[in-house]
Protein backbone atom coordinates (compact mmCIF):
# COMPACT_ATOMS: atom_id res chain seq x y z
CA UNK A 1 0.00 0.00 0.00
CA UNK A 2 1.09 3.73 -0.63
CA UNK A 3 -0.39 5.89 2.02
CA UNK A 4 -0.31 9.90 1.24
CA UNK A 5 -1.20 12.94 3.30
CA UNK A 6 -0.77 16.05 1.80
CA UNK A 7 -0.81 19.79 3.23
CA UNK A 8 -4.25 21.13 2.31
CA UNK A 9 -5.22 18.06 -0.09
CA UNK A 10 -6.48 15.47 2.77
CA UNK A 11 -5.48 12.14 2.40
CA UNK A 12 -5.69 9.33 -0.36
CA UNK A 13 -4.21 5.49 -0.01
CA UNK A 14 -3.84 2.76 -2.92
CA UNK A 15 -2.59 -0.89 -3.69
CA UNK A 16 0.18 -1.07 -5.83
CA UNK A 17 -1.10 -4.59 -6.68
CA UNK A 18 -4.51 -3.73 -8.04
CA UNK A 19 -3.90 0.16 -9.35
CA UNK A 20 -7.13 0.87 -11.03
CA UNK A 21 -8.14 5.01 -12.34
CA UNK A 22 -10.06 7.17 -10.02
CA UNK A 23 -9.04 10.73 -11.62
CA UNK A 24 -10.54 12.68 -9.22
CA UNK A 25 -7.81 14.21 -7.33
CA UNK A 26 -3.80 14.31 -6.87
CA UNK A 27 -3.11 11.16 -5.75
CA UNK A 28 -3.67 10.06 -9.55
CA UNK A 29 -0.25 11.18 -10.22
CA UNK A 30 1.31 9.44 -8.08
CA UNK A 31 -0.33 6.51 -8.86
CA UNK A 32 0.67 7.15 -12.41
CA UNK A 33 4.19 7.07 -11.83
CA UNK A 34 3.79 3.73 -10.17
CA UNK A 35 1.74 2.32 -12.88
CA UNK A 36 4.85 3.32 -15.30
CA UNK A 37 7.61 2.28 -12.87
CA UNK A 38 5.67 -1.01 -12.80
CA UNK A 39 4.02 -1.20 -9.71
CA UNK A 40 4.15 -4.67 -9.38
CA UNK A 41 8.07 -4.85 -8.83
CA UNK A 42 7.48 -1.44 -6.30
CA UNK A 43 7.50 -1.29 -2.79
CA UNK A 44 5.01 0.54 -1.05
CA UNK A 45 5.50 3.70 1.98
CA UNK A 46 3.99 6.08 3.73
CA UNK A 47 4.33 10.14 2.65
CA UNK A 48 3.59 13.21 3.63
CA UNK A 49 3.31 15.54 0.89
CA UNK A 50 3.95 19.54 1.38
CA UNK A 51 4.60 22.40 -1.44
CA UNK A 52 4.73 26.04 -2.08
CA UNK A 53 4.69 25.61 -5.81
CA UNK A 54 0.98 27.20 -7.33
CA UNK A 55 -0.99 24.44 -8.94
CA UNK A 56 -2.30 25.39 -12.07
CA UNK A 57 0.52 28.29 -12.76
CA UNK A 58 2.97 26.88 -15.16
CA UNK A 59 5.20 26.17 -12.93
CA UNK A 60 5.58 22.35 -13.04
CA UNK A 61 3.55 21.37 -9.55
CA UNK A 62 2.29 18.07 -11.11
CA UNK A 63 6.20 17.56 -12.46
CA UNK A 64 7.23 18.15 -9.02
CA UNK A 65 4.95 15.99 -7.70
CA UNK A 66 6.04 13.43 -10.37
CA UNK A 67 9.42 13.25 -9.39
CA UNK A 68 9.62 13.31 -5.71
CA UNK A 69 7.13 10.46 -6.09
CA UNK A 70 9.43 8.50 -8.47
CA UNK A 71 12.43 8.75 -5.88
CA UNK A 72 10.24 8.00 -2.93
CA UNK A 73 9.16 4.10 -4.69
CA UNK A 74 13.09 4.02 -6.18
CA UNK A 75 13.93 4.43 -2.23
CA UNK A 76 12.01 2.25 -0.87
CA UNK A 77 12.37 -0.15 -3.71
CA UNK A 78 16.24 -0.70 -3.55
CA UNK A 79 16.35 0.95 -6.94
CA UNK A 80 18.68 3.29 -8.49
CA UNK A 81 18.10 7.28 -9.03
CA UNK A 82 18.16 7.32 -12.48
CA UNK A 83 16.62 11.24 -13.21
CA UNK A 84 16.13 11.10 -16.88
CA UNK A 85 14.23 7.59 -16.52
CA UNK A 86 12.12 9.25 -14.02
CA UNK A 87 11.78 11.77 -15.96
CA UNK A 88 10.32 9.68 -18.84
CA UNK A 89 8.19 7.45 -16.32
CA UNK A 90 6.84 11.10 -14.60
CA UNK A 91 5.91 11.75 -18.95
CA UNK A 92 4.51 8.31 -19.31
CA UNK A 93 2.59 8.86 -16.78
CA UNK A 94 1.05 11.88 -17.76
CA UNK A 95 0.49 10.96 -21.63
CA UNK A 96 -0.91 7.39 -20.39
CA UNK A 97 -2.15 7.25 -17.27
CA UNK A 98 -3.69 11.06 -16.51
CA UNK A 99 -4.83 11.70 -20.56
CA UNK A 100 -2.48 14.74 -21.20
CA UNK A 101 -0.08 15.02 -24.20
CA UNK A 102 2.65 16.99 -22.33
CA UNK A 103 6.35 16.70 -23.26
CA UNK A 104 8.99 16.05 -21.42
CA UNK A 105 10.94 19.29 -20.46
CA UNK A 106 9.09 19.56 -17.13
CA UNK A 107 10.04 16.91 -15.66
CA UNK A 108 13.49 16.58 -16.83
CA UNK A 109 14.23 19.91 -15.36
CA UNK A 110 12.88 18.96 -12.05
CA UNK A 111 14.94 16.12 -12.18
CA UNK A 112 18.32 17.27 -13.20
CA UNK A 113 18.45 21.16 -12.22
CA UNK A 114 21.48 22.40 -11.17
CA UNK A 115 22.21 25.05 -8.72
CA UNK A 116 22.67 28.30 -10.83
CA UNK A 117 22.02 26.99 -13.48
CA UNK A 118 19.41 27.13 -16.39
CA UNK A 119 19.11 24.22 -18.81
CA UNK A 120 19.52 23.34 -22.34
CA UNK A 121 17.38 20.75 -23.04
CA UNK A 122 17.63 18.29 -26.53
CA UNK A 123 13.93 16.66 -25.99
CA UNK A 124 14.74 13.97 -28.68
CA UNK A 125 17.75 13.15 -27.27
CA UNK A 126 17.02 13.52 -23.77
CA UNK A 127 20.96 15.43 -23.73
CA UNK A 128 21.15 18.25 -20.91
CA UNK A 129 23.26 21.25 -21.24
CA UNK A 130 23.18 23.38 -17.60
CA UNK A 131 24.54 26.90 -18.97
CA UNK A 132 25.29 29.10 -15.81
CA UNK A 133 22.81 32.16 -15.49
CA UNK A 134 25.03 35.62 -14.63
CA UNK A 135 25.21 36.46 -11.11
CA UNK A 136 24.23 40.07 -12.03
CA UNK A 137 20.62 39.08 -12.74
CA UNK A 138 17.83 37.16 -11.18
CA UNK A 139 14.29 35.24 -11.85
CA UNK A 140 11.42 37.00 -10.79
CA UNK A 141 8.23 34.73 -10.93
CA UNK A 142 4.72 36.76 -11.56
CA UNK A 143 1.68 35.04 -10.88
CA UNK A 144 -1.05 36.50 -11.96
CA UNK A 145 -3.47 34.44 -10.05
CA UNK A 146 -5.24 33.08 -12.63
CA UNK A 147 -5.47 29.77 -13.20
CA UNK A 148 -5.90 26.96 -15.95
CA UNK A 149 -6.89 23.41 -16.08
CA UNK A 150 -4.74 21.87 -18.88
CA UNK A 151 -6.44 19.16 -19.39
CA UNK A 152 -9.78 21.06 -21.12
CA UNK A 153 -7.57 23.58 -22.21
CA UNK A 154 -6.62 23.96 -25.86
CA UNK A 155 -3.10 22.67 -25.54
CA UNK A 156 -3.96 19.54 -27.58
CA UNK A 157 -4.94 21.21 -30.51
CA UNK A 158 -1.69 23.25 -30.26
CA UNK A 159 -0.26 20.16 -31.05
CA UNK A 160 -2.57 18.81 -33.52
CA UNK A 161 -1.47 21.91 -35.67
CA UNK A 162 1.78 21.06 -35.29
CA UNK A 163 1.72 17.67 -36.33
CA UNK A 164 -0.22 18.66 -39.51
CA UNK A 165 2.33 21.06 -40.40
CA UNK A 166 5.54 19.31 -39.54
CA UNK A 167 3.44 16.54 -41.93
CA UNK A 168 2.79 18.68 -44.80
CA UNK A 169 6.57 19.57 -44.63
CA UNK A 170 7.36 16.08 -45.01
CA UNK A 171 9.48 16.02 -41.58
CA UNK A 172 8.83 14.24 -38.29
CA UNK A 173 9.06 17.25 -35.83
CA UNK A 174 8.98 21.13 -36.58
CA UNK A 175 12.53 20.80 -34.81
CA UNK A 176 13.96 19.48 -38.16
CA UNK A 177 12.97 22.58 -40.10
CA UNK A 178 14.40 26.39 -39.79
CA UNK A 179 13.20 29.64 -39.69
CA UNK A 180 14.42 29.98 -43.42
CA UNK A 181 11.91 27.03 -44.38
CA UNK A 182 9.09 29.33 -43.44
CA UNK A 183 7.94 30.25 -46.65
CA UNK A 184 7.41 27.11 -48.04
CA UNK A 185 5.62 25.71 -45.28
CA UNK A 186 3.25 28.85 -45.79
CA UNK A 187 2.43 27.87 -48.98
CA UNK A 188 1.38 24.02 -47.46
CA UNK A 189 -0.82 25.00 -44.70
CA UNK A 190 -3.69 27.05 -43.82
CA UNK A 191 -3.04 30.30 -41.59
CA UNK A 192 -3.63 29.55 -38.13
CA UNK A 193 -1.90 26.17 -38.79
CA UNK A 194 1.88 28.28 -40.11
CA UNK A 195 1.38 30.46 -37.47
CA UNK A 196 1.58 27.50 -34.92
CA UNK A 197 4.72 26.65 -36.35
CA UNK A 198 6.15 29.88 -36.77
CA UNK A 199 5.82 29.80 -33.00
CA UNK A 200 7.99 26.33 -32.54
CA UNK A 201 10.76 26.94 -35.15
CA UNK A 202 11.31 30.56 -34.30
CA UNK A 203 11.37 29.47 -30.79
CA UNK A 204 13.91 26.98 -31.16
CA UNK A 205 16.16 29.21 -32.75
CA UNK A 206 15.94 31.53 -29.92
CA UNK A 207 15.83 28.78 -27.14
CA UNK A 208 19.46 28.20 -29.11
CA UNK A 209 20.41 31.43 -29.48
CA UNK A 210 19.36 31.91 -25.58
CA UNK A 211 21.67 29.62 -24.57
CA UNK A 212 24.90 31.34 -26.35
CA UNK A 213 23.92 34.39 -24.80
CA UNK A 214 24.45 32.64 -21.39
CA UNK A 215 27.46 31.18 -22.14
CA UNK A 216 28.78 34.86 -23.50
CA UNK A 217 27.53 36.20 -19.93
CA UNK A 218 24.93 38.86 -22.57
CA UNK A 219 22.05 38.75 -19.98
CA UNK A 220 20.30 41.42 -21.75
CA UNK A 221 20.35 39.59 -24.99
CA UNK A 222 19.14 36.64 -23.17
CA UNK A 223 16.50 38.99 -21.52
CA UNK A 224 15.28 40.70 -25.54
CA UNK A 225 14.98 36.80 -26.35
CA UNK A 226 12.38 35.83 -22.94
CA UNK A 227 10.42 39.22 -24.75
CA UNK A 228 10.50 38.38 -28.46
CA UNK A 229 8.93 34.62 -26.70
CA UNK A 230 6.11 36.22 -25.10
CA UNK A 231 4.95 37.98 -28.13
CA UNK A 232 5.49 34.97 -30.14
CA UNK A 233 3.10 33.41 -27.82
CA UNK A 234 1.01 35.75 -27.74
CA UNK A 235 0.49 35.95 -31.13
CA UNK A 236 1.31 32.82 -33.27
CA UNK A 237 0.77 30.66 -30.73
CA UNK A 238 -2.43 32.36 -28.76
CA UNK A 239 -1.56 31.17 -26.04
CA UNK A 240 -1.08 33.87 -23.41
CA UNK A 241 -4.06 35.93 -21.88
CA UNK A 242 -4.83 39.65 -20.57
CA UNK A 243 -3.86 38.70 -17.61
CA UNK A 244 -0.35 37.51 -18.73
CA UNK A 245 -0.30 40.29 -21.12
CA UNK A 246 -0.33 42.73 -18.70
CA UNK A 247 2.11 40.84 -16.02
CA UNK A 248 4.49 41.36 -18.93
CA UNK A 249 3.91 44.81 -20.19
CA UNK A 250 4.22 45.98 -16.44
CA UNK A 251 7.00 44.14 -15.50
CA UNK A 252 9.13 45.69 -19.04
CA UNK A 253 8.42 49.20 -17.45
CA UNK A 254 9.74 48.81 -14.56
CA UNK A 255 13.80 50.01 -13.70
CA UNK A 256 16.37 47.02 -14.40
CA UNK A 257 13.89 44.52 -16.36
CA UNK A 258 15.72 42.72 -19.16
CA UNK A 259 13.05 40.81 -20.17
CA UNK A 260 9.78 39.01 -19.67
CA UNK A 261 7.34 36.10 -20.67
CA UNK A 262 4.94 34.07 -19.73
CA UNK A 263 6.22 30.65 -18.73
CA UNK A 264 4.05 27.01 -19.08
CA UNK A 265 1.69 25.80 -21.20
CA UNK A 266 -0.48 29.33 -20.84
CA UNK A 267 -4.07 30.02 -20.68
CA UNK A 268 -3.48 31.73 -17.12
CA UNK A 269 -0.85 30.96 -14.70
CA UNK A 270 2.70 32.82 -14.42
CA UNK A 271 4.95 34.66 -16.02
CA UNK A 272 8.48 35.48 -15.34
CA UNK A 273 10.77 38.38 -15.53
CA UNK A 274 14.98 39.01 -15.56
CA UNK A 275 15.73 41.27 -13.39
CA UNK A 276 18.96 42.94 -12.78
CA UNK A 277 20.13 42.30 -9.47
CA UNK A 278 20.38 46.19 -7.94
CA UNK A 279 17.28 46.74 -9.16
CA UNK A 280 15.78 43.47 -7.78
CA UNK A 281 14.43 44.45 -4.54
CA UNK A 282 12.83 47.42 -5.83
CA UNK A 283 11.34 45.27 -8.95
CA UNK A 284 9.38 43.35 -6.51
CA UNK A 285 8.15 46.11 -4.71
CA UNK A 286 6.82 48.41 -7.58
CA UNK A 287 5.60 45.07 -9.24
CA UNK A 288 3.32 44.22 -5.78
CA UNK A 289 2.38 48.24 -5.91
CA UNK A 290 1.31 47.84 -9.68
CA UNK A 291 -0.39 44.75 -9.60
CA UNK A 292 -2.31 45.87 -6.78
CA UNK A 293 -3.74 48.58 -8.90
CA UNK A 294 -4.16 47.64 -12.03
CA UNK A 295 -4.52 43.44 -11.78
CA UNK A 296 -7.74 43.20 -10.24
CA UNK A 297 -6.89 39.96 -8.66
CA UNK A 298 -4.92 38.26 -6.25
CA UNK A 299 -1.48 38.75 -7.58
CA UNK A 300 2.14 37.54 -5.97
CA UNK A 301 5.09 38.02 -7.10
CA UNK A 302 8.79 35.58 -5.95
CA UNK A 303 12.20 36.72 -6.35
CA UNK A 304 13.86 33.06 -7.04
CA UNK A 305 17.30 31.40 -7.39
CA UNK A 306 18.20 28.06 -9.00
CA UNK A 307 18.27 25.00 -7.15
CA UNK A 308 19.46 21.67 -7.45
CA UNK A 309 16.67 18.83 -8.70
CA UNK A 310 14.62 16.47 -7.30
CA UNK A 311 16.87 15.34 -4.51
CA UNK A 312 17.39 13.54 -0.76
CA UNK A 313 17.31 15.86 2.06
CA UNK A 314 19.37 14.74 5.20
CA UNK A 315 17.65 15.42 8.36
Amino acid sequence: MVRLVSDGRGEASFDLDSLQRDMTGWAEYAKGVAWALGAADLVGWDGAIVSEIPEGAGLSSSAALEMATALAFVTTSGRGWDPVAAALAGQRAENDWIGLSSGIMDQLIVATAEPGCATLIDCRSQSLTPIPLPPEVVVVILDTGTRRRLVDSEYQKRRESCRSASQAAGVAALRDLTVSDLPEIAELVDDVTYRRARHVITENARSLEAASALRSGDPTRFGHLMTESHRSLRDDYEVSTGALDTMVRIALEQDGCVGARMTGAGFGGCAIALVEEPHATLFVDEMNVELGENAGHRSIVYRTRPARGTGRQSL
